[in-house]
């Protein structure tokens, strides 16, 4: 499936769209394409896109300043990541992301989000909904960190996302929950 068919589908899944106007919301994203390790947005940079990931993996991640990686997000095929922060506030980044693996993604700017937005109402729709469950998920995410220990939250994600293990090298999946590569691996080892 290509690229278009890839955001067709996404979007139709939560909101109706004529082959039109689904034509017309793809007319605003750009293609890239993204090499292994290369960066999207890097703290500091000014951000004015947001990103629809249509294959590979990307991270989006902080750096403190002891140089210690926090992965805040894995961005998945049909994921959406930037630093929404930055992109709705005209701020600089604070975080970064790049990608896991080559990574195919669909970009569009702040003001063709805007503009689409204000012109079909199921597009506000659904980025709205999108947003919404963004947020649902993430507070879910910093729940888990105040309530569980690193076992639960390590079989959590290995619930909610069992790709995941596969795809992302054991030290990002370490920083993700918040442990060392060796806590990991004895998680890993005791589940299994």
């Amino acid at each position: 499936m290509d690229a278009k068919e890839i955001l067709k589908e996404h979007i139709s899944k939560f909101t109706f769209l004529s082959d039109e106007q689904l034509d017309y919301v793809f007319g605003h994203f750009n293609l890239i394409h993204l090499k292994k390790g290369q960066s999207l947005i890097s703290e500091g940079d000014f951000v004015n896109h947001e990103y629809f990931v249509i294959d590979g993996c990307l991270k989006a991640f902080y750096l403190n300043d002891n140089m210690k990686m926090f992965i805040l997000q894995f961005a998945m095929p049909t994921w959406w990541v930037t630093d929404f922060d930055a992109l709705y506030n005209k701020t600089r980044a604070t975080i970064n992301v790049d990608c896991i693996s080559h990574s195919t993604i669909l970009s569009i700017s702040n003001e063709d989000r805007e503009k689409i937005c204000h012109e079909i109402h199921e597009i506000e729709h659904f980025f709205r909904w999108r947003t919404n469950k963004g947020y649902i998920a993430l507070q879910k995410r910093l729940l888990s960190f105040m309530d569980n220990d690193a076992k639960f939250r390590y079989e959590e994600l290995l619930a909610l996302y069992p790709q995941l293990y596969n795809l992302v090298p054991k030290h990002l999946i370490a920083a993700y929950l918040g442990v060392t590569r060796e806590t990991l691996s004895r998680l890993h080892q005791a589940k299994h």
